[in-house]
């Protein structure tokens, strides 16, 4: 009797190309300076890169990592590596090399893709590697970039010459195989390796597109790094709308600018900073809306401003360890109806599930009790459903832990209301705790955003003899605005609680993690 069962098939978003492939033959599939791909070239060449993977002994499980801005072989990546069960680990472009060397070896990859823009990096990440276990380097170069490739060093446009071009079938025999391996941004230590499975990718690929609504052949521009969390999966949701993929290898104020004006994108997404930079740069409203999807810190709470220039903000929430987005902030019915500063309420919320997640709740992360559904009872969001990560790789001890209950414990501080919407209030391990009394540095900092000269902000808690800790406030000031630290003490003192009110405000840049968020700087 066959083995195979007619009622069931992996779920793998790698199968998304191959019907954007036969269905959108011809359509623009990559759009990158003047280079164009249709589907069916993109097809081709994943699988040219996939067979010149084999033909390098890559086998399932094996490590491919890459390091590279949002280029067309990103794209070729998450698919080629994934198609012969390989594992791909997008590696973070803003590591030092001690970090990136730490990755290498912890992941024990094997082929290591890199653009010419990282030669310096990635050669002294190796060379902190033992000779046994630095990976096969494949270099990326690209006439966009002003660097160059190693002389003598195997090139990535090689692997296409000889390598077959007879598609190649998908070797996933297992949806619960993996298929990313991601590492935190390691703030607190080592980072740890997210281990992804195909099923958790191919369930948050097709819910980005069921929350977001995106239609067939969106067009969406890469602002958001494909290092993090895979780009959120989005690699996989716009190759299953046969969308357009527009790289974009430099993210600047005047290269979004530049794009929007030449193609008509209909998606990006990015950390709040990214908005913040387009706000900054005082562009001309927009020609056609243009979604933009949000996350990683309370967004800047501008509705006038973001409908002004034409971008539909969308906040979400997530975390590496569930592929990126899993809540999403849903427009009510009434929203229409309400004012700005009410709008910017509401969006502040980080939402509901999304329609594939399974369970969200906010509790007690000890007893596992639901807290009340009142907007005050803070509790820890703790996740349940099958975007989550398998696990964190070789480190048992720390996805037990994660894991405990039956409940992934995200370390988030939330309430929620009666329709079970969810808002943040901080970190656990952020929380300001004033003379007794628990402070969140969220809602300062959202009460700062509210302020019209104010483009970024971060509050920390600082050292007091009486009090213990009091908040302080970390001000980045829109271009050509001006404002006093007493100004904007008052404005606080008309938001907030006395006792919630910085007690000092400290002007200037505000440093970002690797990913490009706020950094945390207690």
């Amino acid at each position: 009797m066959s083995e195979t069962r007619p009622n069931y098939s992996v779920l793998s978003p790698i199968g998304f190309l191959t019907r954007s492939a036969n269905l959108y033959s011809e359509r623009t599939a990559i759009v990158y300076g003047s280079l164009r791909r249709s589907w069916s070239e993109l097809h081709r060449r994943c699988c040219r890169l996939a067979a010149a993977l084999i033909e390098l002994q890559v086998r399932r499980g094996d490590v491919v990592s890459i390091l590279s801005p949002n280029t067309p072989a990103m794209i070729e990546a998450h698919f080629a590596v994934p198609m012969i069960a390989a594992i791909l680990n997008a590696v973070n472009t803003r590591l030092d090399p001690a970090s990136m060397a730490y990755i290498l070896s912890h992941s024990e990859s094997r082929i290591f893709l890199v653009d010419q823009d990282y030669l310096e990096v990635a050669s002294e990440a190796l060379r902190l590697l033992p000779a046994s276990d630095r990976p096969f380097v494949i270099w990326i170069s690209d006439d966009q970039s002003p660097g160059r490739c190693p002389q003598g060093e195997v090139e990535y446009e090689q692997l296409f010459v000889a390598a077959s071009a007879v598609p190649v079938l998908p070797l996933i025999s297992d949806e619960q195989d993996p298929i990313a391996l991601n590492y935190t941004s390691g703030t607190t230590g080592r980072p740890k390796g997210v281990l992804y499975h195909h099923r958790g990718a191919y369930l948050n690929a097709i819910d980005n597109i069921l929350t977001w609504s995106i239609p067939k052949a969106a067009v969406f521009l890469w602002t958001l790094p494909m290092f993090h969390c895979n780009g959120w999966c989005f690699p996989w949701s716009i190759t299953a709308v046969g969308g357009t993929h527009v790289c974009l290898r430099s993210v600047s104020a005047q290269s979004i600018l530049a794009e929007l004006k030449s193609h008509p994108i209909t998606h990006l997404c990015g950390a709040p900073v990214v908005m913040g930079m387009i706000v900054e740069a005082q562009m001309e409203r927009l020609e056609r809306p243009v979604a933009f999807a949000t996350a990683g810190s309370p967004p800047c709470p501008d509705p006038e401003g973001n409908e002004r220039l034409g971008f539909e903000v969308t906040q979400f929430y997530g975390l590496t360890e569930t592929y990126g987005p899993i809540v999403s902030c849903e427009p009510g019915s009434t929203w229409g109806d309400l004012s700005p500063d009410e709008r910017a309420g509401f969006m502040a919320r980080q939402g509901v599930r999304r329609l594939l997640q399974q369970d969200v709740i906010v509790a007690d992360p000890q007893t596992l009790e639901l807290v009340a559904k009142d907007r005050k009872q803070l509790g820890e969001i703790l996740l349940r459903g099958n975007a989550l990560m398998t696990g964190y790789s070789k480190d048992d001890a720390a996805t037990t832990e994660a894991f405990r209950g039956g409940w992934f414990h995200t370390g988030d501080l939330a309430v929620w209301d009666a329709d079970e919407v969810i808002e943040i209030k901080d970190r656990s391990k952020d929380t300001i705790i004033s003379g007794g009394e628990n402070i969140s540095s969220i809602e300062i900092e959202r009460a700062r955003y509210q302020h019209p000269s104010v483009l970024e902000v971060a509050v920390v808690g600082q050292r007091h003899e009486k009090w213990g800790e009091t908040p302080c406030a970390f001000v980045r000031v829109k271009r050509g605005d001006a404002i006093s630290e007493d100004e904007l003490l008052s404005f606080c003192r008309s938001k907030l609680a006395r006792y919630k009110v910085p007690r000092r405000v400290v002007f200037g840049e505000l440093p970002k993690t690797s990913t490009g968020k706020i950094k945390n700087l207690n």
